[in-house]
């Protein structure tokens, strides 16, 4: 692909004004710990949940989109859409709650909601574990798209592209690591006005350059394939997606696994933003508008894209390079540097955030609580600094070993299964303890890696996968659980001090609410059940819909939108979006 000087000087600028953000905000984002990691407090829901959505658009997520629709259709995608369920269960039943505990960071919850060595144990190995190896996978596989994109582009080796990628990492680090995350907010919501823009024009460009929706559909229908490439849903003999594998996600994995942008019961990135916004309400929203633009709205120029992929490069041997291919071949020649703009956007506004969220445990949740903990605000500012530019140089060293981005999205939801159930249940059973999580987390990496290393089960296949997580959950559950009787409860004074913080519902805090009469808790459990089912309907009919809407399919596609209109209507009528403050 070949740039002229035009093209340089739109990608040039787009860097500058990136630089131009950290400096405005540099002053601002280092006055103290606080507004280094969590802005303040003071962002409003649009521009925290902007950057939630930017956050999870990363250089990684339309190349895994366009892999896993050549391997198994549409339908692929259900490896990611399940955790709608998660995200409105987070957006109706946890948001607000998030925003009273007025943590730094969720690893910080350990010690407000559990007592003694345990909760800080947890709180340490947690902010270590997720700060150094998790998080230097997830930005490893972002920098592996962006090194794909750079090699099928610049027509360089992948040694040559993960430098290239060191030195967008190094301006990513001026951005976060000058100004905090209050210049991360401002410089995601730039990022995504140009990424969305930019992956909806691709994938206009690309269904035309097939002669439009009639002729694609037609070319799919002739390829072939299991059970056709243009089902929302996998047929019941579908070798890539088994029914098992399918029941696995619509059914246990969003509540029952750990992921990055997915917890059950919010947390990292998007706990991150909640504690950013202004209060409870802007908190709610940011989740809210952040789930209906990530699932309903962002997915379908992807989508698109990938099925162009299927008829114009067939039998690609790495799927997920078709994106860029198809970018290479139906992008008008006017529209590349700002392509390649977009994809250092997507791919530094991921970065930007993980590295802010990684030394906010690396800072907060180690360094201030257990080696430092009389550091001045300065220093601690210093400290998150240096910390975000190692974490950098550590992803990028993971990168050299990694070769699939939908692989390494499977081994985090493997190690993560059955870790969920304690993360949903420790806000609303005052019976959970430290030792809960601490027996959940290990449990659920040992089985584990011992199902993957020692009885040979490969979660690239798809039946394994589901046996994996069915197995590890269920193991996990069982552990986790005894260890839960076997051990004392947290302290009543503990669970008082909690639940007069958080004011969770009353319904699991028996003995703990008798303690504390005079706390009025949180009300409408089940006007916020129906919520969340309400907005599980919102995202998924209007998800659909508008896939049927764009394949032309107008009938299947009314009936969507009507469940998606009555699902607006029962959340307004449920009150939870305006009855918080």
């Amino acid at each position: 692909m070949k740039l002229t000087s035009v093209d340089f000087v739109v990608i040039a600028t787009y860097f500058l004004l990136n630089l131009a953000i950290g400096f405005y905000y540099r002053r601002q984002g280092g006055k103290n710990i606080d507004e280094f990691f969590v802005s303040g407090r003071s962002a409003p829901w649009w521009l925290a949940g902007t950057s939630m959505v930017a956050t999870t658009f990363a250089a990684d997520t339309p190349l895994a989109v366009t892999g896993m629709v050549a391997t198994g259709g549409i339908a692929g995608n259900w490896l990611w859409w399940n955790f709608g369920f998660s995200g409105m269960l987070t957006v109706f039943l946890y948001a607000r709650l998030w925003r009273r505990a007025g943590v730094l960071t969720d690893v910080e919850f350990a010690e407000i909601r559990y007592s003694g060595k345990p909760a800080a144990f947890l709180r340490g190995f947690r902010a270590l574990y997720l700060a150094i190896p998790i998080n230097c996978i997830i930005m490893g596989w972002v920098n592996l798209a962006m090194v794909k994109v750079l090699m099928l582009v610049l027509g360089i080796e992948k040694v040559e592209a993960i430098f290239v990628v060191l030195g967008l990492t190094a301006l990513t680090c001026a951005v976060s690591a000058l100004a905090g995350l209050r210049g991360v907010l401002v410089a995601d919501l730039l990022q995504f006005v140009l990424m969305i823009s930019l992956a909806i024009a691709l994938g206009v460009f690309a269904v035309q350059g097939v002669g439009g929706i009639s002729e694609l559909k037609s070319q799919l229908a002739a390829a072939g394939g299991d059970g056709g490439a243009l089902n929302f849903f996998p047929t019941a003999d579908s070798a890539w997606m088994p029914m098992l594998t399918f029941f696995v996600y619509i059914a246990v994995s969003w509540w029952a696994t750990w992921y990055p942008g997915a917890e059950p019961g919010g947390g990292g990135f998007i706990a991150q933003r909640m504690f950013a916004a202004r209060d409870e309400r802007h908190s709610l929203l940011a989740t809210l508008w952040f789930n209906v633009a990530h699932y309903a709205v962002r997915p379908w120029p992807w989508i698109f894209v990938g099925l162009v992929s299927i008829v114009a490069f067939p039998n690609l041997e790495d799927p997920e390079t078709g994106y860029v291919l198809v970018m290479l071949e139906y992008l008008p020649p006017y529209l590349r540097g700002l392509m390649i703009a977009g994809f250092a956007a997507a791919f530094m506004s991921t970065i930007s955030t993980e590295l802010n969220w990684g030394a906010s445990y690396l800072i907060n949740d180690f360094y201030r609580r257990f080696i430092k903990p009389d550091a001045s605000e300065q220093r601690l500012v210093s400290a998150a600094r240096i910390a975000t530019i190692l974490l950098a140089l550590a992803s990028a060293a993971i990168t050299f070993y990694m070769d699939s981005i939908a692989g390494a999205w499977k081994l985090l939801l493997a190690t993560g299964a059955g870790t969920g159930t304690v993360l949903i249940l420790r806000w609303f059973w005052w019976r959970i303890n430290a030792w809960s999580e601490v027996s959940s987390m290990i449990a659920a990496f040992v089985v584990s890696l011992s199902l993957q290393l020692v009885a040979g089960y490969n979660t690239d296949d798809p039946h394994d996968f589901a046996l994996v997580m069915l197995i590890t959950v269920g193991l996990t559950t069982v552990v986790w659980i005894a260890v839960t009787f076997l051990t004392d409860p947290e302290p009543e004074e503990k669970l008082v001090a909690f639940y007069r913080r958080v004011r969770p519902y009353a319904t699991f805090w028996g003995p703990v609410a008798r303690l504390a009469e005079d706390v009025t808790p949180s009300t409408g459990a089940r006007r916020d059940l129906v919520s969340w089912v309400a907005g599980c309907g919102l995202i998924y009919g209007a998800l659909l819909g508008m896939g049927k809407l764009l394949l032309g399919e107008l009938s299947e596609a009314g009936l969507f939108a009507l469940i998606a209109a009555i699902s607006v209507w029962l959340v307004w009528k449920g009150g939870a979006v305006t009855r918080v403050r």
